[in-house]
């Protein structure tokens, strides 16, 4: 079991350009979940007055690509993103489908972190069971919504700062 750093929520002294600007990807799969999620990261992006969209695609498979696609067309203008957050939830079921796409998303969002100039943050939930969501959107694991957000403000404070 890991529990979070006691640093992770300090992001005091951090400087973020004044026009940073980040995309939410979620899925509409398991949308309770996924809400909770999100209004988790939007909080956190809100309260650093950090601008934000969300996109929403079918599934976590299709995440990767709807990144791509965003980067491709937005990356010469205005709505160029500092950072992408993948938000979703894939619950184990009673078939392999658990593993596929849990390895996919998972090995998506490593390529788009390596061929894209900017970040995306895995906020995808794999879980076996509703105590599992629990726990990880407001319980005792807090709100990895909220994580991802904080997560997203630190890679760009980085990427911004080198």
């Amino acid at each position: 079991m890991s529990y979070p750093s006691p640093g992770l929520y300090d992001i005091s002294g951090m400087h973020l350009p004044a026009d940073a600007f980040v995309v939410i990807v979620r899925t509409e799969w398991n949308t309770a979940t996924v809400e909770k999620l999100e209004l988790g990261c939007s909080r956190i992006l809100d309260e650093y007055h950090v601008r934000h969209i969300t996109m929403v695609v079918p599934g976590a498979f299709e995440i990767p690509f709807a990144i791509k696609t965003f980067w491709q067309i937005n990356q010469n203008n205005k709505e160029r993103p500092h950072a992408f957050i993948a938000l979703g939830c894939v619950l184990r079921g009673d078939t392999p489908h658990f593993e596929y796409v849990c390895h996919a998303v998972t090995e998506g969002i490593l390529q788009l972190n390596l061929i894209l100039p900017v970040p995306t943050i895995f906020g995808i939930l794999t879980v076996n069971d509703q105590q599992q969501i629990d726990e990880r959107t407001g319980g005792i694991h807090g709100n990895k919504g909220e994580e991802a957000a904080l997560t997203a403000l630190k890679m760009i404070a980085m990427a911004t700062n080198l």
